[in-house]
């Protein structure tokens, strides 16, 4: 039996710690998080470019701690808050460097979260390496995981593969950086060092939530999730410390536009259809054995075997096999689609096999 959702309230930000905040929400009560910790990037002073200015990002306090232990301690904390207040079936994607992804994963495992995936989103235009001594940092790692094996987590497969041009997405990101008009400035400069790029945030909440969820983002900063999940028409709680970030955080989400036409907005997950084997075109009787299917410009022939196989005569010497093999073999191609190539002769005239099949799973539906 389905559990009844949580009645708490949504669309806001937290101010304080996120431990605190998350473990006073209700159990089981998120859908996905999404958390960008301190990375702990354990520097022991400023960085400087070529130019002597300082790269952002590397003495902030809030990415200080004193040693590993600490760090560790700080992320089971944070972790099992996180898996406390998740669904069953919720999951968590979590952002790193190599300072602390591996250490993250880890504590993960040991948590009972169950990894789906590790992401990398590849910067298209990332940060040089100043001092010349290690390669260019040039990516980040995403851990994907669900609460725990049995989840039934959320993935939109096809909205993925709509997004990248009817392509399966990969597990590798070719993302830029949040900068231009997306950046967050105070008094010019950057609000915020490590602002993720909206981007990254829609791809993330659009492949693994549906419209109404709740996600949640325990290190919220500038906003990025919320104004992404306004976006998606999905509910969003985040949780932040610092007064600034706070403050900059609620007037991004209250200007991002509510999308007018919530159609727009709904993803459609396509079933796979029923595999209908030739063979039983066969079995049914609606092709017999001996009878000839022709290409649509009736170049090519074969004939239909009792088994549902086809057999042809073909430039390299005869051919047997499957609609699709003979198909393929008799255009000398590495594969083709036998139940669009083949036709049959009608009382209306040549058809192609696919009617037969779409036949066969009508009847399936009634």
């Amino acid at each position: 039996m389905k559990k009844p959702r949580a009645v708490f309230d949504t669309d806001q930000i937290l101010e304080g710690d996120c431990v605190s905040h998350m473990n006073a929400l209700p159990e089981g009560s998120i859908d996905l998080i999404f958390a960008d910790p301190p990375y702990n990037l354990q520097l022991k002073g400023e960085l400087f470019r070529p130019d002597h200015s300082a790269v952002d990002g590397v003495t902030e306090a809030w990415d200080k701690f004193h040693n590993l232990a600490e760090y560790d301690r700080f992320t089971r904390d944070w972790l099992g808050a996180a898996h406390r207040v998740l669904k069953d079936d919720g999951a968590i994607w979590v952002i790193g460097s190599y300072h602390n992804i591996f250490r993250v994963g880890a504590i993960l495992q040991d948590l009972g979260f169950w990894i789906l995936n590790d992401v990398i989103w590849r910067k298209a235009n990332p940060m040089p390496n100043f001092r010349g001594r290690r390669f260019t940092n040039a990516h980040e790692t995403m851990i994907w995981a669900a609460k725990r094996e049995q989840s039934k987590y959320v993935f939109n497969y096809a909205a993925m593969k709509n997004l990248n041009e009817d392509l399966q997405m990969r597990s590798d990101w070719y993302l830029p950086l949040c900068s231009g008009s997306e950046r967050l400035k105070t008094n010019g400069e950057k609000a915020h060092p490590t602002q993720k790029p909206e981007a990254l945030l829609y791809r993330i909440i659009l492949s693994s939530t549906r419209v109404g969820d709740v996600v949640l983002d325990p290190f919220f900063g500038t906003g990025t999730t919320g104004a992404v999940a306004k976006r998606l028409a999905r509910h969003f709680i985040g949780i932040e410390r610092d007064p600034e970030y706070l403050k900059l955080a609620r007037a991004r989400i209250a200007a991002e536009m509510v999308v007018p036409n919530p159609d727009a907005i709904v993803v459609t997950e396509r079933k796979p259809e029923q595999r209908i084997p030739f063979g039983l075109v066969v079995e049914r009787g609606w092709l017999r054995p001996g009878d000839l299917l022709y290409n649509r410009d009736r170049i090519h022939m074969a004939e239909v075997a009792a088994d549902g196989s086809l057999s042809s005569q073909t430039l390299l010497g005869p051919c047997r096999g499957s609609i699709h093999r003979v198909g393929a073999a008799v255009q000398g191609a590495p594969a083709c689609n036998g139940w669009l190539f083949w036709h049959f002769d009608s009382d209306s005239g040549s058809k192609p096999i696919d009617l037969l099949r779409q036949k066969i799973r009508a009847e399936a539906t009634k």
